[in-house]
């Protein structure tokens, strides 16, 4: 350890014949102008070469030196650090015997912060010091630790290294690959998921999960440690949930994924959400609609005012309409201004705000802000609380067309779920020109095949035999293009109510949820989420357990 009296290391590498005065001196100059340290400098300045350097500094601070380039690390002896304590304490563990371990460092000033760490570990812990250059590169091999950077640090943009890179490691490959073989299998998230005795990965492939892929537990430290440094977390907090992203460039496409990171019993499990800026956005045409519910939508979203709601939950698609629909309306005379939480797609001609809560950039002060740039068309991302609801209310009466999303069942529930926020009855009836509820069903790949349902089936899809009979109802069979699953890409099924003076009356005098949907299926011929699944049903496009699954059986009114 250093003391008062240690020797300088200048003197060191003089009496080891390394340096002269003259060498000395241009190394001190060089650190008071770069403001680095001593042994820094001389290696900068190619005076003496780094693993001189470092045995001089292991001497002068009393450690063993270590040549980390001879020999490789066994895998059981990572398994001992998890990657954000290797991160946080920057040890490299080299050799374990009896109670005592033995971890490489870079910095003699490191060695200060074993006794916190034999604590953490229950072990003794001794160090030796090692080259910063080799001592680096295997925290980054075997952990994905980039000690270049604080942890802390953001990457804007996160490069991944191309197949044959000389500095590509083994963390870094199995993490590119992981995303590659996401995006080539369509897979709109991606779940990592530590677990006691392995680390679990799954694709939510067209709305279901696939486990595709089990790793040893040894390797959860290295593999989540990539994940959140790339993703610009803190890879040393693993108690609180973390939210990151990572712009990166994947196959020649450019993706934005979204990561969430979750503390549970075994580590931690992070979720990614796969943003495809190429094929994430849709069209209207590709969406799913019935022809008359298209008419209708198409009607709806070009009204000069009112406010026009989509609900589902999460996953439902609800983005993906709303951007379909402002791709539909965007035109150079047409004013369009969204606030959302956060941006997924950035789309050309159109004014987008995000929401950032820490600094109090909330949707309702979004929402005013935007009223003062004279908007045609306005998006508020979500309507989660009555100062939000009010203003788009507001908004919608003095002239703008507003969309937003709730999160709801079914359309009439959205109706009385603004009014249980507070907002005035007549305020809704009023400014509500439509809701429109969805869901996504998978779509049956090509291999299916026509089949008559039994008696059970056509009973819970409320359907006939004579219907069956007429129309093309097919089955999931599996083959190579969809790996066996019988389904390839997802559709919306829709439940769209426009508001009309039936309506708009029922809500002012308080209807409930119930009143409202049946006023919706007896006057304002509302075709429900099952009912639109039956006609896809019955067209082939889809299958009667899927459409079951996603509605979890509602009853239907054929």
């Amino acid at each position: 350890m250093a003391t008062s009296g240690r020797q300088r290391l200048g003197d060191l590498l003089a009496r080891d014949g390394l340096i002269d005065d003259a060498g000395i001196e241009r190394a001190l100059r060089y650190q008071v102008e770069h403001k680095v340290r001593f042994g820094e400098a001389v290696i900068a300045l190619e005076l003496v070469d780094e693993t001189r350097v470092t045995q001089a500094l292991a001497r002068q601070a009393g450690l063993p030196f270590v040549d980390l380039t001879k020999g490789r690390i066994k895998p059981e002896l990572i398994g001992l650090i998890d990657a954000s304590t290797a991160a946080e304490y920057r040890v490299l563990p080299i050799k374990a015997g009896g109670n005592s371990l033995f971890v490489a460092i870079a910095d003699p000033v490191d060695s200060m912060n074993l006794d916190n760490l034999a604590f953490l570990l229950g072990r003794e812990v001794k160090c030796a010091l090692a080259t910063r250059s080799a001592h680096h590169a295997l925290l980054s091999e075997h952990y994905g630790v980039d000690t270049g950077a604080p942890a802390k640090k953001k990457a804007k943009v996160e490069k991944l290294p191309e197949p044959g890179d000389d500095d590509e490691a083994p963390i870094i490959r199995l993490v590119t690959q992981m995303l590659e073989n996401a995006l080539k299998q369509r897979a709109s998230d991606i779940h990592v998921e530590a677990f006691e005795q392995r680390l679990r990965i799954r694709y939510r492939i067209d709305g279901v999960c696939r486990e595709v892929a089990s790793y040893p537990k040894h390797l959860q430290g290295p593999v989540l440690s990539r994940l959140k440094i790339m993703a610009g977390m803190d890879i040393a907090e693993k108690r609180q949930p973390q939210d990151g992203r990572i712009n990166t460039t994947l196959l020649d496409r450019d993706i934005d994924i979204r990561v969430s990171a979750l503390p549970n019993t075994h580590g931690e499990s992070i979720v990614m959400r796969l943003l495809d800026k190429q094929t994430g956005l849709v069209g209207l045409d590709q969406l799913g609609f019935h022809p008359d519910d298209r008419k209708r939508f198409d009607r709806i979203i070009k009204r000069p005012n009112g406010i026009f709601l989509v609900t589902g939950p999460t996953g439902s698609g609800k983005t993906t309409t709303l951007y379909a629909a402002l791709k539909e309306l965007n035109r150079p005379d047409v004013k369009i201004i969204t606030a959302e939480n956060p941006v997924e797609y950035h789309l050309t001609g159109i004014n987008q705000a995000e929401v950032q809560t820490r600094v109090g950039m909330t949707f309702a002060r979004i929402l005013r802000a935007m009223l003062r740039q004279a908007p045609n068309i306005i998006l508020v991302g979500e309507i989660r609380d009555l100062e939000t609801a009010e203003i788009a209310i507001q908004a919608a009466l003095t002239g703008h067309l507003v969309f937003s999303t709730l999160h709801t069942n079914d359309a009439p529930s959205a109706i009385t779920r603004l009014v249980d926020m507070g907002v005035k009855p007549f305020l809704v009836a009023s400014s509500v020109q439509a809701v429109m509820a969805q869901r996504l069903v998978r779509r049956l790949c090509d291999c299916k095949l026509p089949y008559e349902p039994n008696e059970s089936q056509l009973r819970a899809a409320g359907l006939t035999a004579d219907q069956v009979a007429s129309a093309n109802v097919c089955r999931p069979v599996g083959c190579d293009v969809c790996e066996g699953s019988g389904y390839k890409g997802r559709q919306g099924i829709f439940e769209l109510v426009e508001l009309n003076a039936e309506l708009r009356n029922q809500i002012f005098k308080g209807a409930t949820t119930t009143q409202l949907r049946e006023s919706a299926r007896q006057v304002g011929g509302m075709i429900s989420l099952t009912q639109d699944g039956v006609r896809k049903i019955l067209s082939g496009e889809t299958s009667i357990d899927e459409v079951l699954r996603v509605t979890y059986g509602e009853e239907m009114l054929v």
